[in-house]
């Protein structure tokens, strides 16, 4: 049986570690779950490995906004207290408040 707890929570705001660009968790996996080809695309000695937490962000940088999917391993906590501006952080969350955003969601 795999035992990981995830280091990041949901609603938590961190920062890529190699890349510039940080985001807000919403979605967590115990361990890699995207595709074969998703992670074959990643060079070889930058790959991580599957057996950890792959985190789903609302992620943002100087020139756009997207959805970034990253391991445990390459990411660190972003405690500059600045909100992050992703245009569907609404959909999911409440205001940002003590450096992180509530969850804020209905569920039908």
């Amino acid at each position: 049986m795999l035992k990981t707890r995830a280091k990041y929570a949901l609603g938590q705001v961190v920062r890529h570690r190699k890349h510039p660009f940080r985001g807000v968790v919403f979605d967590v996996d115990a361990m890699f779950s995207n595709t074969e080809e998703w992670y074959q695309a990643i060079p070889e000695e930058a790959r991580p490995n599957k057996d950890q937490p792959f985190y789903h962000l609302l992620a943002e940088n100087d020139q756009s906004y997207y959805v970034a999917y990253v391991s445990e391993q390459n990411l660190v906590a972003d405690y500059s207290g600045e909100p992050v501006s992703h245009p569907d952080l609404p959909d999911l969350f409440g205001e940002f408040e003590d450096g992180h955003y509530p969850l804020e969601f209905q569920m039908n």
